[in-house]
């Protein structure tokens, strides 16, 4: 019994090594296909349950289109992420917004009407609102944009391409023509297959990864196939739209800007009493200002001053403020027909005052604000760019105040105006708890360059504010605690008041200004002046940030010699 027992055992051994010798060969087979041997198993990509599934650059989007052919509309949400990213649907007005460099189109739901640069037009489709979200027909997006479009008739997929794109097309091209090209999933060869393609399959190749091409096939599909199964073809630029450049781009491109802002209170000066401003090419008299809600522009221009200044080789850029309004602002910007109500106002006081210019100076804005300050000066732009307008506007240094600095959107606002003024002055302001100097030639140049790197503003655009002014402080002390207040005085009484007092400022290394500090009574008196130093340096700044120019702010505070100082912006 026991040897029978023993001779069991032992051939239950002999079988379960022949079992586990199977076992691992059919494993080494496995490992042998499913590692060095391509998969042969096939999927079918998500977007196939689709109905108009749109690609970008081979990347499925997120909603699809509607419509086909010349009836195709596009989301507007695909535009803004793909294309610009300024195209809106205003839900006040239930209006698609179009701003480029050249026209403002407007078209409003369900409609075929529509307003090019404010002149009625009509649409082939009309764009429509499906849950929730804006669709744009077609052919719009291509006079526009220069977009085009590739459909397919068995897949329904879109394939979406923009201007200025550059595509690298190719075939297939299998080692035997009877043969075809695996298209998988990724760029292992053990990924699933998407589709086999034959010999000469068309293909849109949108980029390389480590030997193996991401292409899209006509029909949507897209995948990776090795680089040696592919043979390229052409490479297809799709063509930008021409662009018209501006009196800016023409005019200007060789010179620097020399501005003088002209403050206008209750009445227009005299030009009789200004006398000559060498070296000043410009000047900006605030003329103009939003006054309710409704969009309404008060005028105090006068033909005089314009002709004056024209005689003299001066153009004249009619400043418009918000009259520094918060609440008046957001609504006078809240919808297009008010926003387009104040432009139509200011092109046409453009033309009867013979203005050169709109100078833009918004000021205490709420931050919730900014996306309509940036489509109001979008909108202007393309019409008074038309007429031969320049359009500027003034910005405050960078800062964390909400009503003058959070609401201005400087690099989009960089990308469409001709200019803008870095009013780099008010380093301390009026009511400043502590006593300091207006425009610290360190913190001035700090100001510019946080703009130029920051927000990529072009150094060409940039014009550097000068103030003509500064603060005469005092500093008391009551009851042990310290008191400060301010004056603002121009040049000229800066340098009267130096003579009574018989002091003279010597330089501050920390501001790059002439300093000066008297008594009066029990008062310290301190002022960092603005001068021909201070001023010969803000100068010497906009040279070496290779800015577009100088603004000074304001012409009445000036003295003769102020103007040969800054001519030298010219040099």
């Amino acid at each position: 019994m026991a040897r029978r027992r023993y001779r069991g055992k032992k051939r239950r051994t002999r079988g379960s090594s022949f079992f586990l010798g199977l076992l691992l060969i059919a494993a080494g087979v496995w490992w042998v296909v499913t590692t060095l041997f391509p998969n042969q198993t096939y999927t079918v990509p998500d977007w196939r349950g689709m109905d108009k599934p749109i690609f970008v650059q081979g990347e499925l989007q997120e909603q699809p289109a509607q419509g086909s052919g010349e009836e195709l509309l596009l989301p507007i949400t695909i535009i803004q992420e793909s294309v610009d990213a300024n195209i809106r649907y205003e839900q006040e007005t239930k209006s698609v917004l179009v701003t480029t460099s050249e026209s403002v189109f407007r078209m409003k739901m369900d409609s075929t009407k529509g307003e090019l640069n404010g002149k009625a037009v009509t649409i082939a489709y009309a764009p429509k609102l499906i849950d929730g979200i804006a669709y744009v027909p077609i052919k719009p997006l291509k006079q526009h944009y220069g977009v085009t479009v590739h459909e397919d008739t068995t897949t329904g997929a879109i394939i979406l391409m923009r201007a200025g794109d550059s595509i690298q097309l190719a075939e297939a091209a299998p080692g035997n023509p009877e043969e075809t090209v695996a298209l998988r999933e990724s760029g292992e060869k053990k990924s699933p297959i998407v589709l086999d393609m034959p010999a000469g399959e068309r293909l849109r190749v949108w980029r390389e990864e480590e030997g193996r091409l991401f292409v899209q096939a006509d029909n949507g599909y897209t995948g990776y196939v090795p680089k040696e199964q592919v043979k390229l073809g052409d490479v297809k630029e799709i063509p930008t739209l021409a662009q018209t450049p501006s009196r800016a781009e023409l005019e200007w491109k060789d010179k620097s800007v020399n501005l003088a802002w002209e403050a206008v209170y209750n009445k227009n000066p005299s030009t009789d009493s200004i006398g000559e401003l060498p070296g000043v090419n410009v000047v900006s008299p605030t003329w103009f200002s939003i006054v309710d809600g409704e969009g309404t522009v008060k005028s105090k221009a006068v033909k005089q001053y314009v002709s004056w200044a024209h005689n003299r080789n001066m153009e004249v850029w009619g400043l418009m403020d918000n009259s520094f309004d918060p609440d008046m602002t957001t609504e006078a910007l809240s919808t297009f027909d008010r926003r387009w109500h104040i432009i139509k106002q200011m092109l046409a006081y453009a033309k009867q005052y013979k203005l050169d210019g709109i100078n833009i100076d918004f000021e205490n804005v709420h931050t919730k604000d900014k996306d309509h300050v940036v489509q109001f000066v979008r909108e202007m732009k393309p019409l008074a760019k038309a007429r031969g307008l320049i359009v500027s506007i003034d910005v405050t240094p960078k800062s964390n105040s909400e009503m003058w600095s959070l609401f201005l959107d400087r690099k989009r606002l960089g990308e469409t105006i001709d200019y803008m003024m870095v009013m780099a002055y008010d380093e301390h302001w009026a009511t400043s708890p502590k006593a300091g100097s207006v425009s610290s030639l360190p913190w001035a140049e700090q100001s510019v360059r946080r703009i130029m790197e920051e927000d990529a503003v072009p150094s060409s655009k940039l014009v550097l504010g000068v103030p003509l002014y500064t603060r005469v402080w005092t500093e008391t002390s009551e009851a042990g605690e310290a008191k400060v207040s301010s004056k603002a005085i121009g040049m000229e009484k800066l340098q009267t008041l130096l003579k009574e007092k018989k002091v003279k400022g010597s330089l501050d290394a920390s501001t790059g200004q002439n300093y000066v500090q008297f008594t009066e009574g029990e008062s310290i008196m301190k002022i960092w002046m603005e001068d021909d130093t201070s001023l010969q340096s803000r100068v010497n700044m906009a040279k070496k940030l290779k800015l577009g120019g100088i603004a000074s702010w304001n012409r009445s505070f000036a003295i003769p010699e102020t103007w040969h100082v800054l001519k030298t912006i010219h040099d």
